[in-house]
């Protein structure tokens, strides 16, 4: 049975999560889809995100300290230093800019390279899902409301061409997220 979010893609997801958690700390709305919209990404985007990766992990791991009830205004400085550092007008631009690769990593099968819309890897995992004998009638309608739950709240992709551009630079962006 195939899963969207099998052990490989859970990994480039948690990027989203660590990216969703960071804007969070830092004073976004819990709201994923407030928070994250779909932009055209470049080259330049591209290769300022690998290369800001050792410091926004140096600053993240300051954040997991710091109380998250209230945004730290030092961190929200140094975040915005280095997402400049980088290339980004500030971290709300590298925020933008590491959701939308986070959602086409999410999406890149690692063995074969092939990207899967995850509107469609959610459709055909409801299929599978219904299909499936093995699960209980509980557990079932379990995955079921989960899955129909995050069809309702996925997006379709917005800029083909950022599966391109991330598909090229995959293996760089793999090294740095590990």
């Amino acid at each position: 049975m195939m899963r969207f979010f099998e052990i490989g893609n859970v990994i480039r997801a948690c990027l989203l999560a660590v990216v969703l958690t960071v804007a969070q700390a830092t004073g976004g709305s819990a709201d994923a889809q407030e928070m994250f919209k779909q932009v055209p990404l470049t080259e330049a985007h591209i290769k300022g995100f690998i290369a800001a990766q050792a410091d926004m992990i140096a600053i993240s791991e300051k954040m997991s300290a710091a109380p998250a009830d209230k945004p730290d205004e030092k961190i929200q400085a140094e975040l915005d230093d280095a997402a400049k550092k980088h290339g980004f007008k500030d971290f709300a631009d590298y925020d933008d800019v590491a959701a939308n690769i986070a959602l086409i990593m999410a999406g890149i099968d690692p063995q074969t390279g092939a990207f899967t819309d995850p509107l469609a890897a959610l459709k055909a995992e409801i299929e599978e899902v219904k299909k499936d004998t093995t699960l209980s009638e509980a557990n079932k309608k379990q995955m079921l409301d989960e899955l129909n739950e995050a069809l309702k709240t996925t997006e379709p992709i917005k800029y083909p061409e950022n599966v391109t551009l991330v598909t090229k630079h995959r293996a760089d962006i793999d090294k740095v997220l590990q």
